[in-house]
C-alpha cells in the first residue's frame, strides 16, 4: 500500500474541472461548499461502516441475522 494511488484520464479530468469551479466561488460559497462536502464524507464513510458491519455480520443478533 506504499504505491500512490493513480487517477484515471476521466478522473483527472473530473479534478480539473472541480478545481475551475472552486475557482469561481467566492469565499463564502467555498466555505458552504466544503462544509456540504465534509458532511456528507462524513455520511458515505458511516453508511460503508454500516455496510461491512452487515456484510460481515458483526453487532447482528444471531437469532434475527
Amino acid at each position: 500500500m506504499n504505491q500512490p494511488i493513480e487517477l484515471s484520464l476521466e478522473q483527472e479530468f473530473s479534478l480539473r474541472t472541480f478545481s475551475d469551479l472552486v475557482q469561481q466561488m467566492s469565499r463564502e460559497q467555498a466555505q458552504e461548499f466544503l462544509l456540504m462536502f465534509y458532511k456528507q464524507m462524513v455520511i458515505k464513510e458511516k453508511t460503508y461502516q454500516e455496510l461491512l458491519k452487515h456484510r460481515w455480520e458483526i453487532d447482528c443478533d444471531p437469532i434475527l441475522g
